[in-house]
């Protein structure tokens, strides 16, 4: 699966995929093959709607665990001294505002934020606060200008 992609992730994003890794790995793949057991127990698997709607279940988990794994593997854990620079790195928290005025927090990140490949994480990367930047995006192309950076 792996597309040799290094992916930077602070510590405290590594050790969040790490967890959820732990949890599928764990208690919620005993879950799937449990469902399975049961569903099998009740007769003919050919019509038995259960059954496969647990197999389904299992195979959307292992699914996420491969991810997980390949996410895991290709990490490289990013130092959080150059987020403190004032330099927008994977981890910075960034307030940027609009040529409309509307104010927007973002935090860069592959784990639940923007990640640094996207259009908005491409403009800010590198970028420091009182920068205004032009963000490419499908829809068209806005400018926004870097208000703080944590």
């Amino acid at each position: 699966m792996s597309n040799d992609k290094v992916e930077h992730l602070t510590a405290a994003q590594k050790a969040q995929l790490e967890a959820e890794l732990a949890e599928l790995e764990g208690p919620r793949r005993a879950e799937a093959v449990e469902a399975i057991a049961r569903a099998r127990s009740f007769g003919d698997l050919s019509e038995n709607f259960e059954y496969h709607a647990a197999k389904n279940e299992q195979g959307l988990l292992e699914r996420r665990i491969t991810i997980l794994r390949d996410r895991l593997d290709r990490s490289v854990v990013v130092d959080q001294a150059d987020t403190q620079s004032g330099t927008i790195a994977v981890g910075s928290r960034v307030k940027i505002e609009d040529d409309g005025g509307e104010q927007m927090d973002v935090e860069i990140s592959s784990v639940g934020g923007v990640s640094p490949d996207s259009p908005v994480g491409r403009a800010l990367m590198g970028r420091k606060r009182g920068d205004e930047v032009e963000i490419e995006a499908p829809r068209g192309a806005w400018r926004a200008r870097i208000l703080s950076v944590d």
